[in-house]
C-alpha cells in the first residue's frame, strides 16, 4: 500500500474515532499554503476561494447532495447541531428525540430547548434489540426532529439511517444526522437517508484538521431554519465591497449559514485528506475499515478475558471496536496502552480502539499483545 501516512515508527495511532493523524499529502498542502502565505501573503486568494468550492464539491458527492449549494462548512459539529436547534422553531410541546448514549454535543444543544417547554426524550440504543425501532417507537405527532449519530461514539453501534429517516419522513419529523463517526470511514448517502441536516467535524475519519466541518442542509429545509449570527460572508453578493446592495441579501445556498471569514488554512487541509480518501475511493476505505474491525473481532474473541462491547453483527458497526479486559482497572489499562505508544481511548467503559483503512494488521496484533500481558 502506498505511503500515505507517515508515523513515527513506534507509534500505534488506534485513535481515529477522536483525533485522526495527517496524511502525507495534507501536511504538504498545509507546508505549500504557509510558505505561499509567508512568501505574498494573500495574493493569490482567488485560488484560496477555489479551494473552498473544491472542498465543498467534495463533500457533496461524499455524502451524494445533490449539489454543493446545500453544503456549508462551519467550525465544528456542535456548531452546526447548536445552529439547528436554535434556528428552527419550537413551541411547548414539542419533542425531540435522541439516543441516550450520544456525545454531548447532540445532547445538551436540544436540551438547552427545555426552558421552551420541549421535551427531550432520551432512547437507549446500545443495549436495545433493534435499535432504530426503538427510537421510531419513541416518536408521536409532537416529534418535531429526531437527531442521533450515524455510528455511537462510544461503544460504535451503527444504525440504519435509511430505516429511521422513512419513519421520519412518514411521521413529518425532520431528520438530523451527526456523522462525525462515520464520514471518511463508511459509504453514506443523504438522498437515501432522508436526512434533512448532516453535520461532521473532519478531525476525525476524514483525517483533517479541527476547526473545519461539514454542514448539510436540504434545500427545501434551508428556509425553515431562522438565522441566529451575521456577518458579511452569509450575503448574497458578499464580494461586492461597493455598497451598492445596501439592503440586507441572504445568500441562496448553504453559504448563509457561514457568517465570517472562512478557515481557509482549515480548508485547504481538509480538501486535501477530502480528496485522498475520495481518490482512493470511500467503497475501499470502507472494505478495509471493516476487514481491520473484523480482525479485532476474531482475535479479542479468542482471548478468555476479554468482554466486546461492540456489536459484532453484520451492519452493526464500522470502524470502532470497544472492549472490556476483565479483572483488571480498564482505565489504568488504557494509561498503560498509551504509556506504550497505543493512542486510544476509554469509552463507554472499556478500551475503544479505532484504527483506520491503513493500519496494518501487524501494529493491531502488537496493541493486542500488550492488552494481553496486562495484569
Amino acid at each position: 500500500m502506498k505511503p500515505y501516512f507517515q508515523l513515527d515508527k513506534n507509534i500505534i495511532h488506534l485513535n481515529h474515532a477522536a483525533v485522526a493523524p495527517w496524511p502525507v499529502v495534507t501536511r504538504d498542502a498545509v507546508i505549500a499554503f504557509a510558505e505561499e502565505n509567508s512568501a505574498i501573503g494573500s495574493q493569490r486568494y482567488d485560488i484560496w476561494l477555489q479551494t473552498e468550492q473544491q472542498l465543498k464539491q467534495k463533500l457533496a458527492l461524499l455524502i451524494n447532495a445533490s449539489s454543493s449549494d446545500e453544503i456549508a462548512i462551519l467550525k465544528n459539529t456542535s456548531e452546526g447541531l447548536s445552529l439547528i436547534a436554535q434556528g428552527l422553531s419550537f413551541k411547548a410541546g414539542d419533542n425531540i428525540i435522541i439516543p441516550a448514549e450520544e456525545f454531548p454535543s447532540n445532547k445538551v444543544v436540544w436540551q438547552a430547548l427545555e426552558t421552551q417547554g420541549v421535551k427531550v426524550r432520551l432512547i437507549p440504543v446500545q443495549a436495545a434489540r433493534q435499535a432504530e425501532q426503538a427510537l421510531i417507537s419513541a416518536m408521536d405527532k409532537d416529534t418535531r426532529l429526531l437527531s442521533c449519530s450515524s455510528v455511537q461514539y462510544a461503544r460504535g453501534l451503527r444504525l440504519d439511517l435509511n430505516v429511521i429517516g422513512e419513519a421520519c419522513k412518514q411521521n413529518n419529523t425532520l431528520f438530523c444526522v451527526d456523522a462525525i463517526q462515520s464520514l471518511g470511514a463508511i459509504s453514506f448517502d443523504v438522498e437515501a437517508c432522508l436526512a434533512d441536516f448532516v453535520v461532521a467535524d473532519g478531525h476525525k475519519w476524514m483525517c483533517g484538521p479541527e476547526g473545519t466541518a461539514l454542514f448539510y442542509c436540504r434545500k427545501q429545509r434551508q428556509d425553515s431554519l431562522h438565522l441566529t449570527q451575521y456577518g458579511w460572508h452569509m450575503l448574497q453578493h458578499a464580494f461586492d465591497f461597493s455598497h451598492q446592495h445596501d439592503s440586507i441579501q441572504i445568500a441562496e445556498t448553504a453559504q448563509r449559514f457561514e457568517c465570517g471569514s472562512p478557515n481557509m488554512l482549515g480548508i485547504t487541509a481538509l480538501n486535501a485528506s477530502l480528496g485522498l480518501l475520495l481518490d482512493i475511493g470511500i467503497d475501499e476505505v470502507q472494505q478495509a475499515l471493516v476487514e481491520k474491525t473484523e480482525y479485532l473481532f476474531r482475535q479479542l474473541a479468542s482471548f478468555p478475558d476479554i468482554q466486546i462491547l461492540t456489536p459484532t453483527d453484520k451492519g452493526k458497526y464500522a470502524g470502532i471496536v470497544t472492549f472490556q479486559k476483565l479483572a483488571v482497572d480498564n482505565v489504568k489499562l488504557q494509561q498503560h496502552l498509551q504509556d506504550n505508544n497505543v493512542i486510544c481511548a476509554y469509552r463507554g467503559d472499556g478500551i475503544r480502539f479505532s484504527p483506520h483503512f491503513y493500519t496494518e494488521p501487524q501494529l493491531l496484533d502488537k496493541a493486542l499483545e500488550i492488552v494481553s500481558d496486562y495484569i
